[in-house]
């Protein structure tokens, strides 16, 4: 007797029920290595730092043409539980939507996905290999995540060929977009000190926050560029400054402040520090006060040009909402930053608006129509 189709919206819900707040596996990994084991794939938990990942196989390892997906099962917390209208791992369907944290972000994506492959391999053997590569860390660090489960696949000599994303990357309608690229993300945290003293008598302290002030104004002002050919103009942020000073009468010792960059393929993560650093060093300079800086780059820009990758998913995305889908590097990181480095990567998903919401939730056609587009992508790749 043949197996039956997986239902990619019951696969859903059941890892919306699993309390996967990151870094906690809650379970969904476990019911993943269950589903993909029954259907032949080789299951390897790929477990760092505490963080729960998994490979998974089906075919040979060293496959003439292997196709790869990434994506995630842990989710970010819940906010204030009592604004919720439904119980957020109850995985409610109402209003034709599923509910849930990780319903959008991405346990829907994953579960399409997984659905389309086991039914894919179980009904058309492909010569050659489907790859799943599922983190529990995207919405963390992601130190322990997609870096492990690429750092253990090379020791291991599990390659993929081309991989895809699970990401929403739909603004408002199914199949209006996909990303070939991402912006790369830098975080620098400044710290200008003087020295304290009383506010009548400016002349015996030296005040930071000028200085700040002045550093801030330079930066936000400062354009980094017009845009590229793919991307749009990088952008800087300053998110927060900060001196920890309540009173009127003291000038403080010492002022903080971040700012937050996202830049395009004009840009490195280490030229964009450099030109920080120098910019802290003139206003440092200039009010005779000490200025440090601590730098986090989250990610390189990066950019998979237009070609046979995205052309196959475009293709399907189109044959299966009649929508031809834009070429976009708009919005956050992703763990395609990492992928990038392995193969040819780009991202598809479904329309994301209430992800990381109080009542995060899915329309119940949309899971439906991703299974059949990544399941149209799969059997054209293969064909």
């Amino acid at each position: 007797m043949s197996n039956p189709s997986v239902d990619p919206v019951d696969l859903t819900a059941d890892l919306v029920r699993c309390p996967s707040v990151t870094p906690e596996e809650g379970g969904a990994l476990v019911l993943l290595e269950g589903l993909l084991s029954d259907a032949g794939f080789a299951c390897t938990r790929v477990d760092r730092g505490g963080i729960p990942n998994l490979f998974a196989r089906w075919g040979t390892k060293g496959a003439a043409r292997t196709f790869g997906f990434n994506g995630h099962t842990d989710v970010v917390p819940l906010g204030d539980a009592a604004a919720w209208s439904v119980p957020p791992f109850g995985a409610e369907i109402k209003d034709g939507h599923l509910w849930g944290r990780g319903a959008t972000d991405m346990k829907s994506g994953v579960a399409a996905f997984a659905a389309a492959a086991v039914d894919f391999v179980r009904q058309t053997p492909p010569d050659g290999a489907v790859i799943l590569a599922i983190t529990g860390d995207e919405e963390g660090d992601a130190e322990h995540g997609t870096t492990a489960l690429l750092d253990w696949m090379a020791e291991q000599g599990e390659a993929m060929d081309v991989c895809l994303v699970g990401e929403p990357t739909c603004p408002d309608t199914m199949g209006e977009m996909i990303k070939i690229g991402r912006r790369g993300s830098l975080s620098a945290w400044f710290t200008i000190t003087g020295q304290q003293g009383h506010s009548a008598y400016p002349h015996r302290a030296c005040n930071p926050l000028p200085a700040m002030a002045r550093l801030m104004d330079r930066l936000s002002a400062h354009v980094l560029d017009e845009g590229t050919e793919h991307f749009d103009p990088s952008t800087l942020a300053v998110v927060t400054i900060d001196t920890g000073n309540p009173a009127t009468n003291v000038i403080p010792a010492l002022c903080r402040s971040t700012v937050n960059i996202r830049f395009n393929d004009a840009h490195t993560g280490a030229g964009l520090s450099a030109w920080l650093q120098g910019e802290l060093d003139k206003v440092a300079g200039e009010f005779g006060v000490r200025g440090e800086m601590k730098v986090k780059i989250s990610g390189e820009s990066f950019l998979t040009p237009p070609g046979a990758l995205s052309d196959l998913v475009a293709a399907a995305v189109e044959a299966e909402t009649g929508i031809a889908p834009a070429l976009s590097t708009t919005g956050g990181t992703s763990d395609a930053r990492f992928v990038k480095d392995h193969c040819p990567v780009v991202e598809f998903g479904l329309v994301g608006q209430t992800m990381h919401q109080v009542d995060e939730r899915v329309a119940v056609d949309q899971i439906v129509q991703l299974k059949a587009i990544y399941s149209r992508i799969l059997r054209d790749y293969f064909g």
